[in-house]
């Protein structure tokens, strides 16, 4: 009888509001982090892709959501994501984890894009090729977030511009990514690595003269301040990546792991419609709140390629391993 007794307060213990102790069991928070502030682009996306999931598991599957780097730079949090120690993110790979994951920022693969979305799109050379380095750190790769093709942000005016052969005695705040640092160099400007969180007061202070390692979308966000001219130069392709660490995906139950895979399919698809024109519009409001514009012509961004691709392309296959390297390029031309 006391058993029995015992069985039935526990059970009515566990009855909260009409939801039982095996529905909250059931029911999972995934912590999910991104790199821009609340309001931008991406952080009303995955809103969207939390309350997509929300609907589909019946609230059994639901996603925190931390902003502007609130649990840390990307590569802090992807070195966190693959111990579990964070859930989830959609943020740029983090190279300083592994060398190869370059190929993702690998200057002028793509010229447009028709050819990005073949290239960094499902079934694409490098979409494949980063599932499989995300992979090997215990990280599942559930889609790629495509976000714009990359430029130069100046506190000043130009220089030469459409030439790059032409050295510009201005220097430039890049990335600590071998790829940056070469790119900018190759096109005329002096590099110098500055981590991100001082990148605007450097620009502010006259530590540089500009920015290389962002687009339209990233420049606007985060330097509009201080960015007097933009050049779509096309430096690189920028994608981000969604991700989970694998024994939190693998450790949903199927209905959940189902229904967060279509959803991913479903964000990184929505992206792809939408991420060409996004670009235009953050070239627009960069215009709209003082920047001066400066369109290079095809012959122009050809030359830019070419002289990138001859001075840079060695280097970075040496830094990622020439082999893999070129065999992620070779699918690419086929």
């Amino acid at each position: 009888m006391i058993l029995k007794a015992l069985k039935t307060t526990l059970a009515l213990a566990t009855i909260i509001g009409g939801v039982s102790a095996a529905s909250v069991a059931h029911a999972k928070t995934l912590k999910i982090s991104h790199i821009r502030p609340q309001g931008a682009t991406v952080d009303l996306e995955v809103k969207d892709l939390a309350e997509e999931l929300k609907k589909a598991t019946n609230g059994d599957l639901k996603l925190k959501i931390f902003a502007a780097s609130a649990l840390g730079d990307y590569t802090t949090v992807q070195e966190r994501i693959s111990v579990g120690a964070i859930d989830m993110a959609v943020q740029p790979a983090a190279t300083a984890v592994e060398r190869k994951m370059q190929i993702s920022a690998f200057p002028y693969v793509a010229e447009n894009w028709e050819q990005a979305q073949k290239i960094y799109g499902p079934g694409g050379a490098i979409h494949d090729a980063m599932k499989e380095l995300y992979a090997k750190q215990d990280i599942t790769m559930l889609a790629a977030y495509p976000v714009y093709f990359g430029g130069i942000a100046l506190n000043r005016d130009a220089v030469a511009p459409g030439n790059p052969n032409a050295d510009k005695g201005i220097k430039v705040r890049v990335p600590g990514i071998k790829s940056f640092q070469l790119t900018a160099d190759a096109l005329g400007y002096i590099s110098s690595p500055i981590p991100f969180s001082e990148a605007f007061t450097a620009v502010q202070t006259g530590v540089v003269d500009g920015v290389v390692g962002s687009g339209a979308e990233g420049y606007y966000a985060s330097f509009r301040d201080v960015a007097k001219t933009y050049i779509p130069v096309n430096t690189h392709f920028e994608v981000w990546y969604l991700i989970i660490n694998t024994e939190r995906f693998e450790g949903l139950d199927e209905s959940s792991r189902k229904a967060l895979v279509e959803a991913a399919k479903e964000f990184e698809a929505k992206r792809w419609s939408k991420a060409e024109s996004d670009q235009g519009a953050f070239e627009q409001k960069l215009a709209d709140y003082g920047a001066t514009i400066v369109s290079l012509s095809d012959d122009e961004l050809a030359a830019a390629a070419k002289k990138v691709r001859a001075d840079v392309w060695p280097q970075i296959l040496n830094d990622v391993g020439a082999d893999w390297g070129q065999s992620i390029l070779e699918k690419i031309k086929n």
